[in-house]
This record gives structure tokens, sequence and C-alpha cells, in this order.
């Protein structure tokens, strides 16, 4: 690490993102107390979380994708109980917290089935749920969406959007599925190789790309359609998908040229995808992509 400073104000959604080995897990560790920094200083809700770790365990909850926090042979339910008792909290609003996940997550057909049987899906709702009993002030989520199909990713996904929306949580989140990121966090931290290289809102990394793409429907198959200010037409069938750059020509006037050559079906402008934007900042840095936005 070197030299990474960043604060996460009360209330946000923060995205942590790097390439593999570029330190997130590390800052997540260090964060929770898990790992000593050997030089700096790291305060979470205010404590040092290698110092006041017990202390801070109360105020914090954390998932790692592939670790896990419940009893492997034991009911989901009893998992909760148990975490109840660890945490040491008060009955009425132990059942209360338990009802909300429960609903919002719909555990309630496998509480009574051991961990051990459950999907993927299932055990990582149930560990989100475990991580927040508690009414933790801070969330850390380290891969949470690792695996799981596209119904159990909504689910989750939308679940901790309520949570930070209506109870105000703290969530710092890594993740190598931007996707994710980009829906559920408005601000983003990149790290490369130990530095921090961005630290900003998702919008303004999408405001430096300047590149789009036109796909078009048309009523019959066509050759690839020439038209000006289109940097590569790809054509499959009745659909192409028609490649330019914002500060070159605009949507609608290429749109306009499209419709004077060819009956339009359907079409849609689509961004360049997060995941590639982001290679790119790894590549080239912010700089080098603002250059290229023009």
């Amino acid at each position: 690490m070197d030299a990474i400073t960043f604060t996460v104000q009360p209330g946000e959604m923060v995205g942590y993102i790097g390439p593999n080995g570029a330190g997130k897990s590390t800052t997540v560790k260090m964060l929770t107390g898990i790992l000593y920094p050997s030089s700096g200083t790291v305060r979470v809700a205010g404590q040092d979380p290698a110092r006041e770790r017990v202390a801070l365990a109360r105020r914090i909850g954390v998932v790692f994708g592939q670790r896990r926090q419940l009893w492997w042979d034991l009911p989901l339910r009893d998992s909760f109980d148990i975490l109840r008792h660890v945490y040491r909290v008060p009955l009425p609003r132990f059942q209360r917290n338990l009802a909300t996940f429960v609903d919002l997550l719909d555990l309630g057909p496998f509480l009574g089935t051991p961990v051990r049987q459950l999907s993927l899906g299932q055990v990582m709702r149930g560990e989100l749920t475990a991580a927040l009993l508690h009414d933790p002030e801070v969330v850390f989520l380290d891969e949470p969406t690792i695996g799981l199909d596209v119904e159990s990713k909504g689910r989750a996904l939308d679940f901790l959007a309520a949570l930070n929306r209506e109870r105000g949580t703290t969530v710092l989140m890594t993740t190598h599925d931007l996707a994710d990121l980009e829906r559920l966090c408005p601000r983003m931290l990149i790290i490369d190789q130990g530095r921090l290289i961005f630290d900003g809102p998702v919008a303004q990394i999408r405001e430096c790309d300047a590149e789009r793409t036109l796909v078009v429907d048309l009523e019959a198959p066509q050759p690839p359609l020439a038209v000006a200010g289109v940097e590569e037409v790809r054509a499959v069938g009745r659909r192409q998908w028609l490649r330019f750059r914002r500060n070159r020509v605009s949507a609608a006037a290429l749109i306009a040229q499209v419709a004077a050559v060819a009956p339009i079906v359907d079409l849609a402008v689509e961004g360049t995808p997060i995941e590639e934007i982001v290679r790119r900042i790894y590549r080239e840095g912010m700089d080098g992509l603002r250059s290229a936005a023009g």
C-alpha cells in the first residue's frame, strides 16, 4: 500500500475496486482490524480497528464472499440466534431485524435448513443477514455477489440499496463485477498497484468516455451502413452496431443519417461498459481518458 488516503462519510455507499493484487482485500482487513497497518492511521467510526477490534466489531458488519460466518451444520435460524448472543442484541430488536431481513431476502422457506444444504445464493443472503442483525453503522462487503445467479444477485443488491436508503448504513464494497458497483454506489475508489488512482463520482468516469454505440434494428437485412462520423459498423441480420465518438458527431445527427438511408424499426444508444472504461483507466490513467474524450 502506498500512502492511500480517503474518507467515507456516514451514509455513503462507496465502491472500492482494482485488479487482483492491487490491495483491496488488504485495505478491508486493515479497516476491520484483521491486519495492523505498518504505517499511517486507520479510523472506523472513530475507533482504531486493530487496537479496539472487539468494541468496533459491535459497530460494523463484514461479508467476505469466500469466507463464512454461518455455522455449516446448523439450521440457518440457529446461526442467527448464536450471533444474537455474540453481539448481545436485545431480543425485541433481533426479532424485528430478522423479520425485516427474512422478508426482504426471502429467507423464510429455508430458515430451518442446515447451511450445508443451501445453495450459494441462499448462503450469501444468509451471510448478509448475519452481518446486519446487530444494526452496524458501517458494512464492509468484499465480493458479496461472487458466484450468484442473476436473481440472487438482484435481490442482494436491492436489499443493500434499501438498507442504505432506509437506515443510512455506510457501505464500502469491493467487487470485480463493476456493473453491480455502478448500480449500487455513486462514488468509486480505484486502486492500482497499491496506489489510489481515482476517487470520485461514477458519473465523472462516464463523462470522460467519448465512445457510444448506436444499435439499430432495420426493416430488412442490409450490408454495413456507410455513415459519416462512424468509426466502425457491425451487422448481423437486421441489427447493426455503429460505433461513434460523441465529441465528433451527435447521436441525433447519426440517427437522422441512418433513417435517411434505411427504414428503422427500433434503436438504442449504448455507452461503453464500465468494465472497459476502468480497464482504460488502468492502462492510461484518468488524464489519458480525459484526453481521448477531447
